[in-house]
């Protein structure tokens, strides 16, 4: 169990530092967008590049229309930022004194929720504005795929923690 610790541990540091990345990313990118700081407009005004802070090296490469920046970059970025924020959630149960705990399940329904439902309402809004895309279809069902099995793993932990909690009551 000691392994799983440790390696838990580890990637709840990864993913959290990626959730903080990916927020700061996104922030970065909305105050460049907004302000005009650190953006390059390409093309008479049909791309932008967010560059890195005080440089006009770019590093984020998008079309110039709102519909895009909105629906396209800010959003999914933002999001990517919670899906790496609810995953270190789930990584920092499983190195908890207690391993089946009520907060545990929360942590991993949330998870599981946020697979299934946010993609699938991503991807509807972006095509009912943009073009739609066969990329949202392959989104979709790798993230129901990644909740299918926060699912089975909440329902796992759920039954542990009531075996666990009717051991209490018999002590």
């Amino acid at each position: 169990m000691n392994n799983v610790k440790i390696i838990s541990k580890i990637l709840f540091f990864i993913t959290r530092f990626l959730a903080g990345f990916y927020f700061v990313i996104a922030t970065y990118s909305g105050i460049a967008l907004l302000t005009g700081w650190s953006l390059n407009i390409k093309e008479g005004g049909k791309y932008f590049q967010v560059c890195f802070p005080f440089t006009k090296i770019g590093f984020l490469n998008g079309d110039y229309n709102l519909p895009y920046i909105f629906f396209e970059f800010l959003i999914p970025l933002s999001l990517y930022g919670l899906f790496f924020l609810l995953l270190s959630n789930v990584f920092k149960v499983f190195f908890q004194p207690r391993l089946f705990s009520e907060n545990g399940v929360k942590h991993l329904r949330r998870f599981y929720l946020g697979n299934f439902i946010i993609p699938g309402l991503m991807v509807l809004l972006v095509s009912s504005i943009d073009n739609p895309e066969t990329d949202g279809i392959l989104v979709i069902v790798l993230h129901a795929i990644i909740g299918v099995f926060a699912y089975f793993l909440a329902a796992i932990f759920k039954q542990g923690l009531d075996l666990q909690n009717e051991k209490d009551l018999f002590i």
